[in-house]
């Protein structure tokens, strides 16, 4: 039987009705809390968003600690394969809150089967990412989801349009779409301030490539069957499952799309942005050595032609848009350059285009959740993005040119390239 959608919303305004009718129900006073009612600072408990929380590797430290400051979110369960690390944060979310009510568990379809949870974010390596959030989708929840949003590109439309069947609210860990250098920008080219765009940089760098590994003892209380999930078995080693940022599991192309991946899902996300592409994407990718440049780049129908890790760059930005009337450079920590010089400093003009503009990834998300909106980092621009990540990594694998239909997402004229589309699933893992 198919889980009918209850939107958050919903599902608080039940709770407030039974609160309702619960008090007067109450014959003699009873001594309530302040938090358990709102009062005091306190939200109340029917207006709190809850959520499950899965993944504690290094990506979740950020999420974890705004989401646990927040009074009108409640974390109700923790998940990792790791037991250590899923009991460190149930403790953490049960000393915030005074209680020792938050659920912990190795299986995140133990989260899905809660009623009582709204939301949850996924924080996993790559090749979890759209099993987990498909689950939670159908259970009802929404879900923030890190990027890239998916490890193939047929899983990635499976999420996408599994979303929208169920009305659900997701937002992709592209937070580069909710920082002011990034949407100021955008904006700049969106607006034809630098001309027509024909080139863009983006500076990704490179992981050491994985190597084979000798099989060490599964550490106790750690999951490795379930971490491996649905990819390839090989013999556990830590430096398989390290969350590292410089590595680890990002050097393996069995859990991601290594660096095209990474931080492609950043920088390519941005340049999808400044094009209008967000629901379409480039036709052709190419890998390094296909011309003069020595890059590897992909380039849109009658549009400009991006190359990553360009080494020749006027700004030494991590994105750089390059126009027939101007540049402009872009990057974290307010990086924002431009060419003229004052172009960075205009003001928009009531004719410009002006961007739904955030400035913070989890209050987008958190108003979304309420509003039933769609989120700056949609599940459709998730998706898109995480294809160009996809496409770049098989034309790198393969070494050679991919011509590709962002209509009919098919990859033209080349038969093994396409098997890449999706990648096999080891049992029991399937969709």
């Amino acid at each position: 039987m198919t889980k009918k959608k209850v939107s958050s919303i919903s599902r608080r305004s039940m709770l407030r009705s039974s609160a309702v009718g619960a008090t007067a129900a109450v014959a003699a006073p009873t001594i309530i809390p302040a938090s358990a009612m709102g009062f005091g600072g306190f939200t109340a408990p029917s207006e709190r968003i809850t959520f499950g929380m899965v993944g504690f590797g290094k990506m979740m430290k950020g999420h974890f600690s705004n989401m646990l400051g927040r009074k009108e979110v409640q974390i109700l369960a923790v998940c990792d394969v790791d037991k250590k690390k899923r009991e460190q944060a149930r403790d953490r979310v049960n000393a915030t809150y005074g209680d020792k009510g938050c659920g912990c568990y190795n299986e995140h379809e133990k989260i899905m089967e809660r009623g009582d949870i709204d939301a949850c974010f996924v924080v996993t390596p790559d090749h979890w990412h759209v099993p987990i959030s498909l689950d939670a989708v159908r259970s009802g929840k929404d879900v923030y989801v890190e990027k890239p949003m998916s490890l193939t590109i047929k899983e990635g439309r499976i999420l996408s349009d599994a979303v929208r069947r169920y009305g659900a609210v997701l937002q992709v860990g592209s937070q580069q779409r909710s920082e002011y250098s990034f949407g100021k920008a955008v904006e700049m080219v969106r607006n034809g301030w630098i001309g027509n765009v024909h080139t863009i940089y983006a500076n990704l760098g490179r992981f050491p490539d994985g190597k084979a590994l000798p099989e060490e003892s599964i550490p106790e209380g750690f999951d490795y069957d379930r971490w491996l999930g649905p990819t390839p078995w090989y013999p556990y080693n830590y430096k398989r499952v390290e969350g590292n940022y410089s590595g680890g599991w990002r050097s393996y192309w069995e859990y991601g799309s290594r660096k095209n991946g990474d931080w492609g899902a950043h920088h390519f996300d941005i340049i999808q942005f400044a094009l209008g592409m967000d629901h379409s994407g480039p036709g052709f990718f190419f890998p390094r050595g296909y011309d003069e440049s020595g890059c590897q780049g992909y380039k849109y129908d009658d549009g400009p032609i991006v190359y990553r890790d360009y080494p020749k760059r006027k700004f030494n930005s991590m994105i750089e848009f390059y126009g027939d009337k101007g540049a402009i450079g872009v990057g974290r920590g307010g990086d924002l350059k431009s060419d003229p010089a004052e172009l960075k400093n205009r003001p928009l003009s009531p004719s410009d285009v002006h961007l739904r503009a955030t400035t913070s990834h989890h209050n987008n998300f958190l108003d979304s959740i309420r509003t039933r909106k769609r989120t700056i980092a949609d599940v459709e621009i998730g998706h898109r993005t995480a294809s160009i990540c996809h496409l770049s990594a098989i034309s790198e694998r393969l070494n050679r040119t991919i011509k590709w239909d962002p209509a009919t997402e098919q990859i033209i004229g080349d038969a093994q390239a396409s098997k890449w589309l999706d990648r096999p699933r080891r049992a029991p893992y399937t969709l």
